[in-house]
């Protein structure tokens, strides 16, 4: 494997990130110690203009604590795409609920709006809308349904459905900060709301059930330990400040590799819907080979050449934790796209010239399937 590897994904990092750790290294403890989070979670609601949020470790943390909020648990339905990676699911197992897999749209590339209308029961008590590399679902008519949405912004700090900002479409909306997202605290998340009552439930279950500011430490209930240290919220806040021109980078990272593949006829690009704009986290290409395609020797050839690649997630019906095969017979969208696509290195340190040579190989790889099948 070469040494120097162009990476899938890495954040961006400046004076300004370093400064504000520093500061909060030399100065946020005793008395100050919530110092950047509190600034962090008051930055984050009103860039989105959501009356709450709250600093979490993980954008799953944020999912789990949603799902606790709104009473879910045994017996329940939740209404998921097959096509996410497994943090959005995994928190309705945690509470004891029924995953439904339902298939993606293929003109976005995240849930049918007519699956999921097929999909719900009784039982059902909310639906986990991901908003899949970037790109947003078809909210209106979702949150037409009359279910309670949670909304997984892990992927889309900075995209808009209709003008309104990723974050503003669920009774919660969730966000992940990790290492290899647009935006990024190392690891970390933020859970926002309007809903005050859903507010103060989550406030008590991200601390072991103990009321916030309770000095006397009677916890009410069996919660989590769900919170955000200050350093991490320093990073974060010099994030936020910069988010434009973050989503800015990921949106020209994507146009150089559109303009570099717009006359090739054997792949396509991350969907374009008029009613969305896609901060693009992760540049995605589908091979159109009609002959089944073996992605792992695909991301293995990329490696050859010193590019670094992921699969497109796999639905997760197909995973060993669901193993539910019926879904490979209903999900059809879900099942083909997955088995065709392929992240793009998409970290901030990519230049024109490296997606230029991800082209080549690119073509290399392309012509390998139309002459053999890999």
């Amino acid at each position: 494997m070469p040494k120097n590897l162009l990476p899938i994904a890495g954040p961006s990092i400046t004076k300004k990130e370093i400064s504000y750790v520093n500061y909060s290294i030399r100065n946020n403890w005793y008395s100050n110690s919530n110092y950047f989070i509190e600034k962090f979670e008051n930055e984050f609601k009103n860039y989105l203009g959501r009356k709450f949020a709250i600093s979490l470790p993980s954008c799953t943390s944020g999912l789990h604590l949603s799902l606790l909020a709104l009473g879910i648990g045994k017996g329940d339905e939740v209404i998921v795409p097959d096509v996410t990676w497994i943090a959005s699911v995994a928190p309705v197992i945690y509470v004891g609920a029924k995953p439904i897999f339902c298939d993606i749209d293929k003109s976005t590339w995240c849930l049918s709006y007519e699956n999921v209308k097929k999909a719900i029961t009784k039982k059902t008590k909310a639906i986990i809308a991901v908003n899949l590399y970037g790109h947003m679902p078809d909210y209106d008519n979702l949150n037409n349904l009359g279910i309670p949405i949670i909304e997984d912004s892990a992927e889309s700090i900075g995209s808009m459905y209709k003008n309104k900002l990723s974050g503003k479409f669920g009774i919660t909306s969730c966000f992940s900060f990790h290492g290899s997202k647009t935006m990024t605290t190392g690891e970390g998340g933020m859970l926002v709301t309007d809903s005050h009552k859903l507010y103060k439930k989550c406030m008590i279950l991200r601390d072991h059930g103990r009321k916030p500011r309770d000095i006397f430490f009677r916890n009410q209930e069996i919660g989590h330990k769900y919170k955000m240290t200050d350093l991490q919220a320093a990073i974060g806040l010099a994030q936020l400040e910069r988010i434009n021109e973050l989503v800015e980078k990921k949106r020209k990272i994507f146009g150089w590799y559109e303009s570099l593949f717009s006359k090739n006829d054997e792949i396509e690009m991350n969907p374009f819907h008029k009613n969305t704009f896609n901060s693009y986290w992760m540049t995605t290409i589908l091979f159109k080979s009609k002959k089944k395609i073996n992605k792992n020797f695909i991301v293995k050839e990329y490696l050859k050449h010193g590019i670094s690649t992921r699969p497109f997630f796999s639905p997760l019906s197909s995973l060993k934790p669901f193993n539910q095969k019926k879904y490979s017979k209903i999900n059809i969208n879900s099942y083909d796209i997955s088995s065709r696509g392929i992240n793009l290195p998409s970290a901030y340190i990519c230049k024109k010239k490296d997606c230029l040579h991800v082209k080549n190989i690119t073509l290399k790889i392309i012509n390998a399937l139309l002459k053999f099948k890999i």
